[in-house]
């Protein structure tokens, strides 16, 4: 795995830190191609039942590396359909990061802008420290948008409020992102790591068979019908309840105990 991305493992929580603490962890080519490494091999551990995603240093992700973006080697290739291709294959980080069938927390401190701001919404939770600053900043750098985005922040605080932040960039602080629905907690930043880790401990003990079909139904009601989503409900609900986790908690609501999922 490239130094640009570092992987850690607690219980059975995976953290994945951008590591470019230097350039505010700002993306590069060996930081995307080692998320679109890490990321499906981590949907498919058993062993993992939670993703977090943080910065290191005093900032989450920049977004793009402007001095790249100046000389004109972002992502390389020469033509228009070489260097759009180039740029697509690494989107997909944000694809990994929304649908992946675990639940995925950005814990964010300092700032989250431009395609950074995209990697922390494309997570299903985001928890932010008080130092946490959001900005689409697109606009500064005559840019219209990517890794998703636009898509994101116009399901969580619509599209008036979207379009208005992706045309001015203005910098939406901690508080005001909690208000707007963009951020789920803000904690003080000595707490960040402690509040963070602990909700996805909390969340990796859970029933991870209706933690994955939960994240579908709630994935298939950003852009389906009412009526498909009801179907999707019925078979998904009825499919959990043939698990031992379901068979597991139902007794040990009973016996008035907590229930100890396992997976199955």
């Amino acid at each position: 795995m490239s130094q640009d991305l570092l992987e850690g493992r607690k219980d059975k929580v995976a953290v994945l830190t951008l590591n470019r603490p230097d350039r505010l962890n700002a993306m590069s080519p060996a930081m995307l191609d080692a998320l679109l490494e890490a990321l499906p091999r981590l949907a498919a551990d058993p062993e993992v039942g939670v993703v977090v995603l943080t910065g290191a240093g005093r900032g989450f992700c920049a977004g793009g590396d402007v001095k790249a973006m100046a000389e004109g080697r972002e992502f390389g290739g020469t033509t228009l359909e070489e260097k759009a291709q180039a740029l697509r294959s690494r989107m997909e980080v944000s694809r990994w990061l929304h649908e992946m069938p675990k639940p995925t927390i950005a814990m964010v401190r300092g700032a989250a802008a431009g395609a950074g701001l995209s990697l922390a919404l494309a997570c299903d939770l985001r928890v932010a420290g008080d130092s946490a600053r959001f900005a689409t900043a697109f606009a500064r750098v005559g840019y219209s948008g990517d890794f998703g985005g636009s898509w994101f922040l116009t399901q969580l605080v619509g599209t008036a409020k979207a379009r208005e932040l992706y045309y001015t960039a203005d910098i939406v602080d901690a508080s005001q992102a909690r208000e707007l629905g963009i951020v789920n907690r803000v904690v003080p930043d000595g707490h960040l790591e402690e509040e963070t880790m602990a909700l996805a401990a909390r969340l990796a003990q859970g029933p991870r068979i209706a933690y994955r079909y939960m994240k579908r139904n709630f994935n298939a009601a950003e852009s389906g019908t009412l009526k498909d989503l009801l179907d999707l409900e019925a078979w998904h609900h009825t499919r959990c309840g043939l698990t031992e986790d379901h068979r597991e908690a139902t007794k040990a609501f009973v016996e008035k105990r907590d229930p100890v999922f396992r997976g199955l």
